[in-house]
């Protein structure tokens, strides 16, 4: 157990601590499931920090990363969902985009091709955007103007284009190495 892998058990593990205060009634349920999530999404930027400047990189933690970063990410867009129906669109194409580009990592590094659908700039920017998206839902409640609610809405959906426009760059990155064109008979 290195220090880059327990930051990212730590994202699994606070995955129910987000979902119960949010769930818990308290004054400061949504606050409080906001900060918690933004812990967990930082630690996302932790375990890769860690890996590299202590060189700690390791193959099971190449793996557990993205799996911690799907379950997070599924786990609260559901809970929200279930609080927001009008964000079952969005979060329907960023969880089949996630699945989608896991089973394309995985069909990649069976053929020994897993460089191919690296992390490229549009799969950090979807990231980002939802994760600013999800801080926010998570914060919106009744004694907040309804703009927060609507700027994560908005910003939420805004992930979802840049989710369907990465996975288009992935499929595509992987379509040209397993199918080059040829010059030519």
């Amino acid at each position: 157990m290195n220090w880059a892998n327990i930051a990212t058990y730590s994202r699994i593990l606070l995955i129910p601590l987000i979902v119960a205060c949010y769930y818990s009634g308290a004054d400061s349920a949504h606050l409080l499931a906001a900060i918690i999530f933004t812990v967990a999404s930082l630690t996302d930027w932790l375990d890769g920090y860690l890996a590299r400047s202590l060189n700690q990189t390791s193959t099971f933690g190449a793996f557990l990363d993205p799996v911690a970063d799907k379950l997070l990410i599924s786990v609260i867009l559901i809970v929200l969902v279930a609080a927001y129906p009008a964000l079952m669109i969005a979060a329907t194409i960023i969880i089949t985009r996630e699945l989608l580009i896991s089973a394309l990592r995985e069909w990649m590094a069976l053929r020994e091709l897993r460089n191919t659908v690296a992390v490229i700039f549009s799969g950090k920017l979807k990231t980002t955007i939802q994760m600013i998206a999800i801080i926010i839902l998570l914060l919106a409640d009744a004694s907040l103007p309804e703009w927060v609610w609507f700027s994560g809405y908005l910003l939420l959906n805004l992930a979802a284009l840049v989710s369907v426009w990465s996975m288009i760059h992935y499929f595509r990155n992987a379509w040209s190495v397993l199918f080059p064109k040829s010059d030519g008979p």
